[in-house]
């Protein structure tokens, strides 16, 4: 089970951002039905509606689920990096190959 974040009285309290895979979890949490929607989402200090998109992005994933995609989206993001340094030489190289000599 997750621990619930500090009380909004607390002193130095800021606000909670929780990975994708204790998203998970808590979206399992709430569809055991042990408590009502209203209740997990005062238990984590959360909007309903924090709730609902959550459960709209991530669905039925299940936490290897949600590991293995944010492994893939720093891979896309990787790759995204290493073509755009090789477009930016392929342009340098056009630019130098077009002035006449």
């Amino acid at each position: 089970m997750i621990e619930s974040p500090p009380r909004r009285g607390d002193s130095l309290m800021k606000k909670k951002r929780y990975q994708a895979e204790q998203i998970v979890q808590i979206l399992q949490e709430a569809e055991r039905g042990e408590m009502t929607i209203g209740d997990v989402c005062r238990r984590y200090e959360m909007s309903e509606a924090t709730f609902y998109r959550w459960r709209r992005v991530y669905g039925d994933m299940k936490v290897p689920e949600v590991k293995r995609l944010r492994e893939l989206e720093q891979e896309n993001a990787r790759l995204k990096r290493i073509v755009a340094e090789r477009d930016l030489e392929i342009d340098a190289m056009k630019e130098v190959l077009s002035k006449k000599w």
